[in-house]
């Protein structure tokens, strides 16, 4: 049994990139939005009903899936200098970690250029409603330049976030001149190495 954990700002390709991952292997897709959306038709984005609920339909699911056995792959937005994330993270792996299976981080990068072009294809916004007020959407996209995403540089030695991907395989993937085939085939090619 195998969890892989597709990270990364927004917009830099965690669910295209995890879908054709999934395609060509036996592992299936949980993708961040799969829970924002439905809850976003009740409750405002943030909000504590929101807040509450996505943890606990995401964590119900990510026990469900580690209990049948199930190889998934989970992407996530994470601000690796914010313990809290750190501290959700783990608790979301912790159903494959109890039964022993393998854990593996995958980060994506990509320069705020390529992920601002992105967020506005037809994919992206056919896909994740929330997404389709542009205009928010790319402010959103700038806005969460200001949390570490990527690791690298000098900032993020003792992050918690690195703290935790250091206790599991991790590879980074720049997808800026990539084709989401082409990650994928490399996201593949090292899981099976």
């Amino acid at each position: 049994m195998h969890l892989v954990v597709i990270f990364g700002p927004p917009a830099v390709g965690k669910m295209t990139i995890g879908r054709r991952v999934v395609e060509r292997s036996q592992f299936r897709l949980f993708h961040n939005h799969a829970m924002i959306e439905p809850l976003l038709e009740v409750f405002d984005y943030g909000t504590p009903p929101f807040r509450r609920l996505i943890g606990a339909l995401r964590q119900q699911v990510v026990e469900e899936a580690a209990a049948a056995g199930t190889d998934l792959v989970m992407t996530y937005v994470w601000g690796l200098e914010i313990p809290e994330d750190a501290e959700e993270i783990a608790q979301q792996i912790s159903p494959y970690v109890d039964r022993g299976a393998a854990i593996s981080f995958v980060e994506l990068a990509a320069g705020l250029d390529t992920r601002l072009q992105r967020n506005r294809t037809e994919h992206r916004l056919a896909e994740k409603r929330s997404k389709r007020d542009v205009e928010w959407s790319d402010s959103n996209v700038r806005e969460m330049q200001r949390h570490v995403m990527n690791t690298g540089g000098d900032q993020d030695a003792d992050l918690p976030g690195l703290r935790l991907l250091r206790q599991h395989p991790h590879l980074r993937v720049d997808t800026s001149e990539l084709a989401p085939e082409q990650s994928a085939e490399r996201i593949l090619a090292w899981l099976s190495g």
